[in-house]
């Protein structure tokens, strides 16, 4: 799928595969740091297609459908666990250079189009404005907090949820 964002960039969004891991594990490290999630549980997640769905978003317009990807550079990434009625966004990340451009938008998208019409949760760090703002232009309402969720640093999430 390739779309145009806002600022006039082209990317296209494919399916996460494992060798893209080293790639998204250098940017998961880069975003967020001491919680970074590890490659061993990226990997269980993708090992999981019939609940998963994750995606890459990469830099270009490569919208002839192959897979040759590999080199090209991947500017965000988003995950999403669906099960019985609910979905649960576990994760969405853009290289912060890239980031305010319609990116982290195409990939929500993406992950509620991948929900169908499963109620939506996710949790968003207290601290993190901008992912809250972007969470509620979709539909996504506060319902509740989790104070430490976030480990090491002990930050609280917000609990959002649409649907």
């Amino acid at each position: 799928m390739t779309e145009t964002a806002p600022a006039g960039l082209r990317v296209t969004l494919r399916p996460m595969r494992i060798d893209h891991l080293p790639r998204i594990m250098a940017l998961e490290t880069e975003l967020f740091g001491s919680e970074a999630w590890t490659e061993g549980m990226l990997r269980s997640e993708l090992a999981d297609p019939d609940s998963r769905h994750y995606v890459i978003a990469i830099d270009g317009d490569h919208s002839d459908d192959r897979n040759d990807d590999h080199g090209r550079l991947i500017v965000g990434y988003a995950g999403l666990m669906a099960h019985d009625d609910e979905a649960h966004i576990l994760t969405v990340g853009v290289v912060p250079a890239w980031q305010r451009r319609g990116i982290g938008a195409m990939l929500l998208r993406d992950l509620l189009d991948a929900a169908g019409s499963h109620r939506v949760l996710l949790e968003v760090r207290a601290d993190n404005e901008a992912a809250q703002r972007l969470y509620a232009r979709h539909g996504f309402s506060p319902i509740g907090r989790r104070r430490g969720y976030y480990q090491p640093s002990g930050a609280d999430a917000v609990v959002m949820a649409r649907g």
